[in-house]
């Protein structure tokens, strides 16, 4: 199963995605998460300490080994350089494991317009084409809200793209505008999660998410809240919050299988 979540920044996207990928590798599942988001913070939702976290470097920042699988120098632009770079060992050499979870971090291109054709860019999509198509485990993306790293290639590898919305037009027209980029790409299977919405608020919501299919609602969690105080994982420390995640993973399920 390859599942993108992405929505509004702060919108609770990443703890859902860290939640996810735990729950799925408490299930017996190998499971690889990747931070897609140029605000890193995948780490810590996992459980993963600060002291490792800061010492991950993002693979768009690997100067060397874009250098090497391209054959051009980072930040470059024009010229020549491989649009296929062998990317086959990067999940296993450069990810950090953790209780049957490997996390990669990609970074994002800083230099030229986004969507560039550089050497960094060419890699990331490559390696994100390759982990939607080519592995075999639970993939888990935390994706920014532009979702720049998918691309027409890579569409048809996602099975389910999961939009966190809390209570706020901004958060739901967020939503509305990754649906079009969704559908200019291909991806079918778009859901909605809602995140600490009360009844009042969910009715306001709703007649701004038409068309959506919403599957879940995650509560307001003192868990989760304090769990980010102290760097650890919502896993470990809000289970009601996972519960309500289950419940998300559940519907998924439902929802991809009804689709077959």
């Amino acid at each position: 199963m390859k599942i993108a979540v992405t929505g509004k920044g702060g919108v609770g996207k990443t703890t859902l995605a860290g939640t996810m990928a735990r729950i799925f590798a408490a299930e017996g599942y190998r499971v690889l998460a990747v931070d897609a988001d140029p605000d890193a913070n995948l780490a810590s939702a996992l459980g993963i300490s600060a002291d490792i976290a800061r010492g991950i470097v993002p693979i768009a920042d690997m100067k060397d080994l874009i250098a090497e699988r391209t054959g051009a120098t980072p930040g470059s632009m024009g010229g020549f350089f491989k649009i296929n770079p062998r990317v086959d060992d990067i999940p296993d050499e450069l990810s950090v494991p953790l209780d049957g979870i490997r996390l990669m971090v990609m970074g994002t291109v800083k230099e030229g317009a986004g969507g560039c054709v550089c050497p960094e860019s060419v890699l990331l999509r490559s390696l994100i084409r390759h982990l939607l198509l080519r592995r075999d485990e639970v993939v888990i993306l935390d994706m920014e809200a532009g979702i720049e790293h998918l691309g027409r290639g890579t569409a048809q590898g996602v099975d389910a793209m999961i939009v966190v919305v809390e209570a706020g037009a901004r958060s739901a027209r967020t939503a509305d505008a990754i649906r079009r980029l969704a559908d200019d790409i291909g991806i079918k299977r778009l859901f909605v999660v809602l995140n600490k919405v009360d009844a009042k608020e969910l009715e306001q919501l709703k007649s701004l998410l038409t068309g959506f299919q919403i599957i879940g609602s995650l509560p307001f969690s003192p868990g989760v809240r304090q769990a980010d105080l102290d760097e650890a994982p919502p896993f470990e420390r809000a289970p009601e919050y996972v519960e309500a995640v289950r419940s998300v993973v559940a519907a998924v399920r439902v929802a991809l299988d009804s689709d077959e």
